[in-house]
């Protein structure tokens, strides 16, 4: 039987906890859990492997550095920093998964991580209205001199002090999707498309980064539909999507179809920047092609994969 492809998103809580400082130890550790999963599936032998992942407590991390020191060394525009942060994701991710397969008895299995642009429009809306808060808290005095100074967007947060705001414009493709073709037709697990992505805009030919973020998840679905995915598995702290989440009424759904996962967006039962995006991209992914979504726990991937965990969201 020949296999299928798989894209499996994992949230931020596969990284870091809450709670957690992100040492490299604590890190470490969640990862070797979610590790542990990915290899059952590797180990299947029915399933093309991809993994994805969020990065957002490790870039702000990332930026937060660059705050500190820029005084001792010039810093880094948010495109770098993202690709800093997918470099030693990927490294943790592949090092635990490389040494879950070898204690079954298959080191043969290639893994590799694949530093990922992804493709955005430079007229996107998204860039008239930066909405997205990223790096460190600055004081009013601070986030008006960098408005001035850097042309930033800043925004108080919430009372906790004034942040930079960026774009968040919706993927259009994959830059490295031959790539990772490549690599999965030679029977190795990727890992790509960390953190969204990074973006890119294409002018005469020539891609540049640009400051922006790209949801991870609306990301994930492009990359699933990139490499030709047949199902595609979000993993996040929830074990099922629910309606009316925290209200009285709430429902936990074990099954929809992509049509009425469309109208529970329009009816606002998910909130923006959290489950809402998970949803969309199930919906995406589905009337793009692909055979059949989840979106489920960490601890039910392998369940999530097979119909049996999760909210399973399929075809009309």
């Amino acid at each position: 039987m020949e296999k299928q492809t798989v894209v499996v998103a994992l949230g931020g809580n596969a990284i870091l906890q809450v709670g957690q400082k992100g040492t490299l130890e604590e890190q470490l550790r969640n990862v070797q859990h979610a590790a542990e999963q990915l290899a059952t599936i590797a180990l299947s032998g029915r399933w093309r492997l991809v993994i994805t992942h969020g990065n957002g407590p490790q870039v702000g991390n990332i930026l937060l550095q660059q705050e500190a020191g820029k005084h001792l060394v010039p810093p880094m525009p948010m495109d770098v920093c993202g690709a800093q942060s997918q470099g030693f994701i990927g490294y943790m991710i592949q090092q635990a998964l490389k040494n879950v397969l070898a204690r079954h008895g298959r080191a043969d299995i290639p893994v590799a991580t694949v530093v990922t642009q992804v493709l955005v429009d430079k007229n996107d809306p998204a860039f008239q209205k930066p909405t997205k808060p990223v790096g460190p808290f600055y004081s009013e005095q601070d986030a008006k001199r960098l408005r001035e100074e850097k042309g930033w967007h800043v925004v108080e947060d919430a009372g906790r002090g004034w942040r930079r705001v960026v774009p968040s414009p919706d993927p259009k493709a994959i830059a490295e999707r031959e790539a990772i073709r490549t690599l999965l037709s030679n029977h190795t697990v990727v890992i790509a498309s960390g953190g969204g992505g990074i973006p890119v805009v294409q002018e005469n030919g020539v891609l540049r980064g640009v400051e922006a973020v790209i949801d991870k998840d609306l990301a994930g679905e492009r990359l699933a539909e990139d490499v030709g995915a047949q199902v595609f598995i979000i993993l996040t702290d929830v074990d099922k999507v629910r309606l009316n989440y925290k209200k009285p009424g709430e429902k936990a759904l074990d099954r929809m179809t992509a049509s009425e996962a469309r109208a529970y967006i329009a009816e606002g039962h998910f909130a923006k920047g959290s489950m809402e995006p998970k949803v969309l991209a199930t919906v995406r992914f589905l009337e793009a092609g692909g055979k059949r979504a989840a979106i489920a726990s960490l601890d039910q991937a392998v369940g999530a994969l097979e119909g049996r965990a999760g909210t399973q969201v399929i075809r009309d």
